[in-house]
């Protein structure tokens, strides 16, 4: 089987593409992998260091919605998985243009191509964000879309064309829509990992308002066994919820990230709460349960996990964390990206969550 995963050097992705050619995701015997990439700033080949010299992997640079390198790239692939996106909630209300670009355009130049070249399906990678905020019970996947931040409006506008080309065109799609991730190399501008980097380097923990939104936690390994089940299991044109089961406020995963990392006194700032702030995210994962999906990894197991990687790979996030603080402060180029509150404009003072 030829599978070409886009985004696939960023957090989720390449733990996608580790355990596709590790086998622990599926037999790999016949398995070829071709990861698309653009190589943004969330980006990078050294996630995929660990498969990099299998002769089964290519790597290709690319952009999804380059139409030219797109309608060159698809054909002789069976399945496209697509992650490429540009995912963080602050950088979407500073630079709206630019999730509109890859996720909803690079989307549609991606399907186009898929569908020219007769790929055999095609699997969505979304988010629970979609539905925007639910005060009580959880959603289905029949439960109406309403996005509240230019991401989520741009992630739903990409799951509408998926399904469209579903009913227009008879390709065989798949949508997974997720909850919160966490784990291993995911950047340091989502709340986990930067709280925990925060807390490794002495510092605050920034916490939007009263810290009382909440999240539903997964480890990216069990989002990738879930993409997985869909893409063997599923049926074409379904949506198919990945929910953790840990529905948590940001402030209780902050107080625990506090323990884990063995930090004293009082570490928390509360800031600033984000134009938009969706209160609380809850999925139904009953559809998926029924194909034999059941998180593995439990919360607290994952999470004293993830703190002794970052403990451990201060050489993977030192830079990242110190270019994106120095772009904040006007030092470097503004090309390297920045936004209001996806990094501090002094290193302390900002929200995430």
């Amino acid at each position: 089987m030829r599978i070409m995963v886009t985004g696939a050097a960023g957090f989720i992705g390449s733990a996608y593409v580790r355990g596709l050619l590790s086998g622990t995701l599926t037999d790999s015997s016949d398995l070829r992998v071709t990861v698309v990439d653009k190589l943004t700033y969330a980006a990078s080949t050294d996630n995929l260091a660990p498969v990099a010299t299998d002769p089964r992997y290519t790597f290709v640079k690319a952009d999804i919605a380059d139409a030219a390198a797109m309608a060159e790239v698809v054909p002789d692939h069976d399945v496209v998985v697509n992650f490429a996106a540009e995912s963080h909630v602050d950088r979407s209300i500073a630079r709206p243009e630019n999730f509109v670009t890859t996720n909803v355009v690079g989307t549609h130049i991606l399907l186009r191509a898929a569908l020219e070249a007769k790929a055999g399906r095609f699997l969505q990678v979304s988010t629970d964000e979609v539905y925007g905020s639910v005060e009580f019970g959880s959603w289905t996947e029949d439960s109406p879309l309403n996005p509240n931040s230019p991401y989520a409006a741009s992630k739903a506008a990409a799951d509408m064309l998926v399904s469209a080309y579903a009913r227009t065109y008879g390709m065989d799609v798949r949508i997974t829509r997720c909850g919160n991730n966490y784990g291993p190399r995911q950047h340091p501008e989502k709340l986990i990992p930067r709280f925990i980097t925060n807390l490794l380097d002495d510092l605050p923990v920034p916490v939007y308002g009263d810290g009382l939104n909440v999240r539903d936690w997964i480890h990216v390994d069990d989002h990738c066994r879930a993409i997985q089940l869909v893409l063997e299991r599923g049926l074409p044109g379904e949506v198919y919820h990945v929910g953790g089961g840990t529905e948590l406020p940001n402030l209780a995963v902050a107080k625990q990230l506090i323990e884990a990392c063995g930090a004293t006194g009082d570490r928390i700032r509360h800031v600033t709460d984000r134009p938009g702030h969706d209160f609380r995210y809850s999925l139904d994962g009953g559809k998926l349960a029924a194909l034999g999906f059941a998180p593995r990894t439990p919360f607290a197991a994952g999470l004293a996990q993830t703190v002794d990687w970052y403990r451990e790979n201060r050489a993977w996030w030192g830079p990242i964390k110190a270019a994106a603080t120095a772009a904040a402060e006007g030092s470097l180029p503004s090309s390297l990206g920045t936004c209001p509150s996806a990094y501090a404009a002094r290193r302390d003072s900002s929200g995430i969550g």
